[in-house]
């Protein structure tokens, strides 16, 4: 019987790329302290800075607490080619720590590469609801798809990790045939996707995750575990909220309170002998109550479903 493998990330303490975004900045001490008291045993990197930087010391950090390194998030602007080299660099920067503290932890953690989200008005403006017309050329796809090529062949060569793209809410790869036009332009070797499941319910025309699962499923390598409150999404999409107003609203609530069909994820992983981490994302916002109480709820939700995984 294989066990089900949880970490958790800096976002659910509050810590999220997005200024509009930002909670009270809980040191990442206290974060790491919190994540595996409640039961998780992997963490992601978070921004930059945000963890020590210094491998030993990082090393030491996750050590103290019997904790893996799991990935890392690099958002790049993919669609300006010039801001590729930079992005590259970040890249490579950040996957360098990220190898130096897997070294005999049994994991090989992932750079998670992402669009430079929430940089772009009417991204941001149409979250839930993009339509046709809203996303990128045919040649804005191809320089889209380079950029991510780039980064993803740099990151393989200099560390030998690969890289996973992370579709997402207000970015241009955010509907299920962005994810598939980028994922039909990229290279199957070193570029993969993790899977999200609370930003496909909220990009998507509906909630078969399932169903999104088989389409991609020779391309996920890695598995974000967040919800999507349909009651929220609905009210976002008819009233026209931007992707923070959808946020501050609670788009993405506590797992097993929207719409995801988590017993059903579990199951699709166990069938398809699944080996890695997944990983809890419940972005905490000013006012959303307590970090840690949601992460234990969260992780206790999921040992409730653990079954569906053992089969």
């Amino acid at each position: 019987m294989s066990r089900l493998l949880v970490g958790n990330a800096p976002c659910s303490w509050g810590t999220l790329e997005f200024d509009k975004a930002k909670g009270e900045q809980i040191g990442y001490a206290r974060m790491l302290d919190e994540l595996a008291e409640t039961g998780y045993t992997g963490t992601e990197l978070g921004d930059w800075g945000y963890m020590p930087t210094d491998p030993a010391a990082l090393l030491a950090e996750l050590h103290k607490r019997s904790l893996v390194m799991l990935g890392a998030f690099v958002p790049v602007a993919l669609k300006d080619p010039s801001a590729h080299a930079t992005g590259v660099a970040n890249a490579v920067r950040t996957a360098r720590l990220l190898a130096a503290v897997a070294t005999g932890a049994g994991v090989a953690p992932y750079l998670v590469l992402a669009d430079n989200n929430g940089t772009v008005d009417q991204r941001v403006r149409h979250a839930g609801r993009i339509r046709p017309g809203q996303g990128l050329s045919p040649d804005e796809w191809k320089t889209f798809a380079a950029g991510a090529n780039l980064v993803a062949a740099a990151v393989f060569e200099t560390t030998g990790l690969r890289t996973v793209f992370h579709h997402h809410c207000a970015g241009y790869v955010e509907t299920p045939d962005e994810i598939a036009t980028l994922l039909s332009l990229t290279d199957t070797n070193t570029l993969g996707l993790v899977f999200d499941t609370g930003h496909y319910c909220f990009g998507a025309p509906d909630y078969d995750v399932v169903a999104a699962l088989d389409r991609f499923a020779g391309r996920i390598w890695y598995v974000h575990l967040k919800d999507c409150h349909p009651e929220v999404a609905a009210r976002s999409r008819a009233g026209g909220f931007d992707y923070f107003a959808a946020l501050r609203n609670g788009v993405f609530c506590e797992l097993g309170k929207g719409a995801v069909d988590f017993p059903a994820v579990l199951r699709w992983l166990a069938y398809r002998h699944y080996q890695g981490y997944v990983l809890v994302e419940q972005d905490i916002l000013p006012g959303m109550g307590s970090p840690k109480e949601s992460a234990r709820r969260n992780r206790e939700y999921l040992r409730s479903i653990e079954s569906n995984f053992n089969l």
